[in-house]
């Protein structure tokens, strides 16, 4: 399952060709009707000739609903990025390819509409000019197809150009990870009473589980489920989701509210990020500025910390922490978008590194390299790759080889522990020695052996000498007492 978002300026023709494409008008609004103009976010569902079912989000062109744009754009796997042929580059069109790249949308076409308007000569001055314009972006490599909603030219060598798009685009992962549904739209419907839609990033989510809307931590359960318009009794990440509760109402849930399973995720008023001021900014940030953030389907307003520069010029990437008005749910690898609200324009954007830090203070060295290291991958995730399927080892080793706070790398090795990924040999945490089920299993495999063979050649003696066995295995004396322990607690020795 995958999402495609579209994207470009107003009166472009993005809702004329979501229709045209789907038979689906996603303005769903009177009021959108009637000024022909996409307010709101819209939505419809596509096949491709591959047989690949596609969610399409419609966002609004107009800046004065570029909030509504942000909140539909933050689970996409692909863009449909739209340019009139008879207008080319517009400036709705360049803040949306810049948003696109803030948030690493690296997959998408370029719909080059209106085509039977412009003769062939202007059309391939367009086409020039967009390509120049994608150059440097992460849809560089989008490939531009000119199309005619109204004579239908180009439909079909759009729909395979999307196909060939999401060929290459990695699908997420259904089996693993905590369900996470950045709500977007909460109402009611006679006889079913409050449904919340979104796009799930995470799952997956099934009929019958209780859930927890964040950030009030409001309970529900799930009662009916939708994706393509089918009813489900799974709904798996990377699709178009409609849920409907039972135990809530619809007015207790607001967009950019999340919907996840209980006490999976904390609400968070603090983020560490990367980030990027665009280069067409027209001032720099500085210390405390104030901006708007757009995470997932969620608007909340914060203050900036620079933590290694006393300010950043447009062009420039730095660490901050934002400071938050009201708690919202972020992990680590989220993408955001930064605006300011006069005049009203995006400045920049990034990828949350930490979202629970601690309050920094600026220009400490230990933080900054605390960053860079977590930079490279959620902390747990780290703490897994560098034991991998070899022996035990000890936290503060770890710490040392990764450049880990331990401010960090505690609260990521509870939630191992706790998740069973990684063993905890010992009876104290903070001392004990660390391994992988993967590790131990191959552990089992050089301990035992050795152990059964020495009791089969000496059966009289009390059994293989310490340091012997120690140094067979390579490992430290308050290791092999760590291994010997866990394997008298699980009966494979006496």
């Amino acid at each position: 399952m995958y999402v495609i978002g579209t994207a470009g300026h107003v009166d472009h023709g993005k809702s004329t060709l979501v229709k045209t494409l789907t038979g689906t008008d996603p303005d769903r609004l009177a009021e959108e009707q009637r000024r022909a103009m996409t307010i709101d976010l819209g939505f419809a569902w596509l096949s491709l000739p591959s047989g690949r079912s596609v969610s399409l989000v419609d966002v609004p062109g107009h800046e004065r609903f570029m909030k509504n744009m942000l909140a539909g754009v933050g689970g996409l796997d692909a863009a449909l990025l739209v340019v009139a042929a008879d207008e080319a580059i517009m400036p709705q069109t360049s803040e949306h390819l810049a948003i696109l790249d803030l948030l690493g949308v690296s997959h998408g076409v370029v719909a080059l509409t209106k085509a039977d308007l412009v003769d062939a000569e202007w059309l391939a001055l367009v086409h020039e000019e967009v390509a120049a314009k994608l150059a440097g972006t992460s849809l560089a490599a989008a490939p531009l197809v000119p199309v005619s909603a109204r004579t239908g030219a180009g439909l079909a060598e759009l729909r395979a150009a999307l196909d060939q798009v999401l060929d290459t685009t990695p699908a997420r992962n259904s089996e693993r990870g905590t369900p996470r549904l950045p709500i977007d739209r909460s109402f009611t419907i006679g006889g079913f009473g409050t449904v919340v839609t979104g796009t799930l990033l995470a799952g997956p989510l099934a009929l019958g589980q209780e859930v927890e809307i964040l950030p009030s931590g409001l309970r529900a359960r799930i009662r009916g489920l939708q994706t393509h318009k089918q009813r489900s009794e799974t709904a798996l990440p990377g699709t178009r989701v409609a849920v409907n509760l039972a135990g809530v109402h619809h007015s207790q849930i607001s967009r950019g509210d999340v919907l996840s399973l209980p006490d999976a995720y904390t609400p968070t008023t603090l983020l560490d990020l990367r980030l990027r001021v665009l280069a067409e900014a027209d001032h720099p940030i500085t210390q405390n500025t104030g901006l708007d953030l757009f995470l997932g389907a969620a608007e909340v307003r914060c203050r900036v910390t620079l933590l290694d520069a006393e300010s950043l010029v447009p062009g420039a990437s730095g660490w901050v922490q934002l400071r938050l008005e009201q708690p919202i749910v972020a992990a680590h690898g989220d993408r955001c978008i930064l605006r300011v609200a006069s005049p009203s324009m995006t400045v920049g954007g990034g990828m949350v590194i930490d979202p629970h830090p601690a309050r920094h203070r600026r220009f400490r060295n230990e933080v900054l390299a605390g960053l860079e290291t977590l930079a490279r991958g959620a902390p747990d995730e780290l703490l897994v790759q560098a034991l991998g399927a070899g022996p035990p080892r000890e936290l503060a080793e770890l710490r040392g080889e990764l450049g880990m706070p331990e401010s960090i790398a505690q609260p990521a090795l509870a939630k191992l522990i706790s998740s069973g990924l990684v063993l905890a040999l010992g009876e104290q945490t903070s001392s004990a020695h660390l391994i992988t089920p993967a590790g131990w299993s191959r552990l089992e495999e050089r301990l035992l052996p050795p152990l059964r063979a020495y009791q089969r050649r000496y059966p009289l003696r009390q059994g293989m000498p310490r340091e012997e066995l120690r140094q067979r295995l390579r490992l430290s004396p308050r290791a092999l007492t760590a291994c010997l322990t866990e394997a008298a607690r699980r009966a494979l020795i006496g």
